[in-house]
């Protein structure tokens, strides 16, 4: 995604050296815009299979339930203009109470969860709305600076009518001890647009003895968007 000038502050850059890994995928040269293809024209495949009945409900995706606290994230997608986003494909995925990913890159010494795979998807619908019951991940570290630990998140990834339109991004949790130290929520340097990536808790979504409620607005465009991951080259 090309983001004007004057939201430079509000996005991350594609070179923020404390984020190591940046240095390497960071591109060298002047962007260049490629020409449009059949499948800008004709829209993503999502996935191998259509969208199933708990594709949304990460908790029951598997025969018995996964260890940590439950919660509910939902909430709107909008555009610029404060309209929703309509029938776009929302995916998340994240590592599990522990803080590991169900995934064979992932090797830090904290259980694998055989309930949970940490991955849903869900479509919006006429409000735009979202919604996912979930877990809550853990923290977990990683080696890009001595004792690094990254704050509990959810990874999200928006389709508009085109793969190419795809927008991904990050959710943390209110109140987080870890922002301080994390170089991949710092490179967006302006401080009211690290808000926006923060989710806020939500009682009224809560549901009673059972799961903590979060609410993650995410507009697309405009002043008021949410920060977005640069494509790497």
């Amino acid at each position: 995604m090309l983001v004007p000038q004057e939201d430079e502050l509000e996005q991350p850059p594609y070179l923020y050296p404390d984020y190591v890994g940046t240095r390497l995928r960071a591109p060298k040269e002047p962007l260049i815009i490629l020409p449009k293809t059949l499948s800008d024209v004709t829209g993503p495949v999502y996935g191998h299979h259509r969208l199933g009945e708990l594709d949304n409900d990460l908790t029951r995706q598997h025969e018995g339930e996964p260890q940590g606290q439950k919660i509910i994230v939902h909430g709107r997608v909008l555009d610029g203009d404060g309209r929703p986003v309509r029938n776009t494909l929302v995916e998340i995925w994240q590592a599990n109470a522990a803080g590991r990913y169900r995934h064979k890159v992932d090797q830090h010494p904290a259980p694998i969860d055989p309930n949970f795979s940490g991955a849903g998807r869900t479509m919006t619908d006429d409000d735009g709305y979202y919604r996912f019951i979930t877990i809550k991940p853990g923290a977990y570290p990683w080696q890009n600076h001595y004792n690094a630990w990254r704050p509990a998140h959810i990874h999200f990834s928006l389709f508009g009518r085109a793969f190419r339109s795809r927008l991904v991004t990050q959710m943390y949790f209110p109140g987080d001890p870890l922002f301080f130290q994390d170089p991949i929520f710092n490179s967006v340097r302006d401080e009211k647009a690290r808000q926006r990536m923060i989710s806020t808790f939500d009682l009224d979504a809560t549901i009673p003895e059972e799961a903590l409620g979060f609410r993650f607005d995410i507009v697309l465009e405009g002043r008021y968007a949410t920060p977005f991951e640069r494509p790497h080259a």
